[in-house]
């Protein structure tokens, strides 16, 4: 499987520029239109949070395999702030920035597995993956 290919967050420009590599990689594996803007939405949400709460940040799109099933992997990483308490920012309706993003349980519920690691004051890594069907 490639290394992947990855996206330097600094701007509002680069979110578009992640979510455009998410959804062509989706595209070109097969993924049906309905994965593929899944896959394109959860992409720019977490790429928004690297923006808003790290200014900077690297999404990182790979093709991968396990037990003979294909799927797309989106890594999110940054070194801002962290995250003080995950549970927490996983609620449904919880927000810092009182905008209007689905925040990241919008995103996980977008995705099959997401898994969130962060250490205050190291930053934050967010792993998702959606399977063909």
């Amino acid at each position: 499987m490639p290394q992947g290919k990855a996206a330097v967050i600094r701007s509002d420009l680069d979110i578009v520029i992640a979510r455009t590599l998410a959804r062509d990689t989706a595209k070109n594996m097969g993924f049906g239109a309905i994965d593929q803007a899944r896959i394109a939405i959860a992409v720019s949400e977490l790429a928004r949070n690297i923006f808003l709460y790290a200014g900077t940040g690297t999404v990182t799109v790979r093709e991968i395999e396990r037990t003979g099933r294909r799927g797309i992997e989106i890594v999110c990483e940054d070194q801002g702030p962290g995250i003080a308490n995950i549970d927490i920012v996983m609620q449904d309706g919880y927000s810092t920035s009182r905008g209007m993003g689905m925040g990241l349980p919008g995103a996980k519920r977008l995705m099959d597995e997401f898994e969130i690691r962060s250490q205050e004051g190291v930053g934050t890594t967010i792993t998702c993956r959606k399977w063909r069907m």
